[in-house]
């Protein structure tokens, strides 16, 4: 009876130990194997997702980033011209999100295609709006991260003009953002550019650009632009990020579009 209860005692412990490190290992490796086959079959479809979306214009334009690239065109055209950093960072735009497409000049061929038919039209912006926001489903993050891009791209130069809010409170009314939230998003964009903004001498604006008073306009404007598109925000890497990441990239745009500009001045 003794030796049955040892041989009893002996046979859970090993029961136990089998479980505790044969079986939750094996439990353990077929999850992640799970995880690891579901993960490659996502990505399988995604890619094929994007291939589908990139193959035409007129896909494009329906997809999020398509229709967010038609507000880009309004915003940017709001007040009549698209200046030279506005241009730069809407290209570089188009470099961040075409290059997660298989066919990356298709794609930002496309990007550009839809930008200026859009900036040439005033009458559909509430209709892009709201198809983007039907797409963006409950997301209240992105819908404040497009904002704050559109924010951004008009603050970036003299700041916001009139015509540029009249276009950005139409978006925003159709994306579910109120008239107060899009406000203190305004104002925070609009402080932190003022205090950026302070008094800027020629030697410091050489020393933010990393480039020598002897050296050519030409060739300081493409160390601009190269600075520009290193520190400008990122549309697909900010969905990742919290609004913070916008702000500093915003903020450092803005202090070397500003040393550009006094250099250019200076140059005269």
């Amino acid at each position: 009876m003794i030796k049955l209860k040892k041989w009893i005692y002996l046979a859970i412990i090993l029961f136990v130990l089998y479980y505790v490190f044969i079986a939750n290992i094996m439990v353990t490796l077929g999850v992640i194997a799970s995880i690891y086959v579901a993960f490659k079959l996502y990505k399988v479809y995604a890619k094929q997702k994007l291939k589908k979306i990139s193959s035409s214009k007129e896909l494009f334009s329906k997809s999020e980033f398509g229709l967010f690239i038609a507000l880009v065109a309004k915003v940017a055209k709001a007040d009549g011209r698209v200046d030279e950093l506005e241009a730069q960072l809407i290209g570089n735009m188009f470099d961040d999100i075409s290059a997660i497409f298989p066919n990356r000049e298709k794609t930002r061929a496309i990007l550009k295609e839809i930008f200026n038919e859009e900036k040439e039209r005033s009458d559909d912006t509430k209709e892009i709006a709201q198809a983007l926001n039907k797409l963006l489903g409950r997301s209240i993050l992105k819908r404040r991260q497009y904002v704050g891009f559109l924010i951004q791209l008009a603050s970036v130069g003299n700041g916001i003009t009139a015509d540029e809010d009249r276009v950005l409170r139409d978006i925003v009314a159709e994306l579910n953002i109120t008239p107060s939230e899009y406000s203190a998003m305004h104002s925070k964009f609009e402080n932190m550019l003022k205090n950026k903004q302070q008094s800027m001498s020629v030697q410091d604006a050489y020393k933010i650009l990393g480039v020598n008073e002897n050296d050519d306009l030409n060739s300081i404007k493409k160390t601009y632009r190269k600075l520009v598109r290193q520190y400008h925000p990122d549309i697909v890497k900010s969905q990742n990020k919290d609004e913070e990441y916008l702000e500093q990239a915003t903020a450092k745009t803005q202090e070397i579009n500003q040393a550009y500009e006094i250099i250019k001045e200076e140059k005269k």
